[in-house]
């Protein structure tokens, strides 16, 4: 009797753990952790106001600026600074070139569109 009623309560503690990994749905506040520590795996600019980040678990983000980031769609690479912790969110700012890119937001997102072929032209 007190076995099995360990086992199910092992099984109820199990569950409760795994109900509450459930995926973060998109659009929800977050924050981007170590970002000092190789943090950032990879981002993709949504023009000169917005841009995809990755973390290092393969999670995407979706950073909105304070205002245009010139250089950001040209970028091979991005730093970033953060206010005062290792994790980067929306009190932080995106280092382009030489220029320091506030950011405004910073939410949980999907991976950025895929971008549409370009037709071949005939010639």
């Amino acid at each position: 009797m007190v076995r099995s009623l360990l086992t199910l309560s092992l099984l109820m503690l199990g569950a409760a753990a795994t109900a509450q990994k459930a995926p973060t749905p998109p659009g929800t506040p977050a924050s981007i952790p170590f970002v000092d520590h190789d943090g950032i795996y990879d981002f993709e600019a949504d023009g000169d106001h917005a841009v995809y980040l990755q973390d290092r678990s393969r999670k995407w983000y979706h950073a909105t600026l304070m205002g245009p980031c010139l250089g950001l769609s040209f970028a091979t690479r991005i730093g970033v600074k953060t206010s005062g912790s290792s994790s980067l969110d929306k009190f932080g700012s995106l280092l382009v070139d030489r220029d320091e890119c506030k950011i405004d937001e910073l939410v949980t997102s999907g991976p950025p569109p895929k971008k549409e072929k370009k037709a071949k032209r005939k010639g």
